[in-house]
């Protein structure tokens, strides 16, 4: 039929309920992807999201050298067969991180520290605010101080954390005052134990960071972690006894045992308050073979 020379056709009233039952969802449909498209791209790029190589951290003043550690192992972590005995004499020190805020240094120099290792930085986002009051200040008061890298592998490669602690105050000197630079590679605060990576891709993840930094400063950087942690996330790996001075953490009466390839610790932080600010800790060997240690 025609009406002014246009044709109409004529279908059922149901055919036509079907067309406009497919317009409105197709247009539901586009609305839907206009409104997720920016709560997509936000995620991807938030702080919070958790996907392999986007940046998490969210708190990371509360990630500090050891903060793990208690609520994984206790307080006589790492137990194990073989009990290693610490040299003669131990020199008593302590790290700290943003979370002991501004410390007295000079308090913590007459009660007996004569080191200190401070929290530089954590993933490639974190810089500690309090960093140049505690490694300066440990340095203007007579101590042997280091900085250390809190290491999150799922947030990106090993080198490329080494390279922001290297630029953020992890650098080494050799004054005789500067200890190698730590990477404390510990449960992850933020969720897996071993962040999502194999054994391998964790040993190939620190080898990269080790690697990187010995490149850069001319030495290796000295390795915190606890043996669990080491034994469970790298497979007891021994591949890095012949570089890295190893610092174990357990909070017991002796340092119990180390991981494969290891005859002694370097350091041992044997608890998490005491005397000091921050950790306590214990250099395995006296002034002078820290004195050493700081010449690289």
């Amino acid at each position: 039929m025609s009406h002014g020379g246009h044709s109409v056709v004529h279908g059922t009233p149901g055919s036509a309920r079907t067309r406009l039952a497919l317009l409105a969802g197709l247009f539901l449909a586009l609305l839907g992807l206009v409104v997720a498209a920016p709560g997509s791209a936000s995620a991807a790029t938030s702080p919070t999201a958790t996907t392999p190589g986007t940046n998490h951290v969210t708190h990371p003043e509360l990630d500090w050298m050891g903060s793990t550690v208690r609520a994984h192992e206790g307080s006589s972590a790492g137990s194990g067969s073989t009990v290693v005995t610490p040299l003669a004499t131990q020199t008593p020190g302590m790290d700290v991180s943003g979370y002991q805020g501004n410390v007295a240094w000079s308090t913590a120099w007459a009660n007996g520290a004569k080191f200190a290792y401070v929290k530089a930085t954590e993933s490639t986002s974190y810089t500690n605010p309090y960093f140049a009051q505690q490694y300066n200040g440990s340095y203007n008061v007579g101590m042997i101080r280091g900085s250390y890298h809190f290491a999150t592998p799922d947030t990106s490669g090993g080198a490329t954390q080494a390279d922001y602690f290297i630029a953020h105050g992890g650098g080494w000197s050799a004054d005789g005052k500067t200890l190698p630079g730590a990477l404390d590679i510990e449960y992850n605060p933020y969720g897996a134990t071993c962040y999502g990576l194999s054994q391998a891709s964790m040993v190939s993840w620190i080898h990269a960071f080790a690697n990187e930094y010995h490149a850069r400063e001319g030495v290796y950087p000295v390795i915190y972690s606890t043996y669990d942690w080491w034994s469970t996330c790298t497979g007891n790996n021994s591949g890095f006894a012949t570089t890295s001075p190893f610092w174990i953490a357990r909070y017991s009466t002796s340092p119990g045992t180390l991981p494969a390839g290891y005859s002694y610790q370097t350091f041992w932080q044997f608890a998490d308050s005491g005397t000091f600010p921050g950790d306590q800790d214990r250099f395995n060997g006296d002034l002078s073979r820290l004195q050493a240690l700081a010449l690289g």
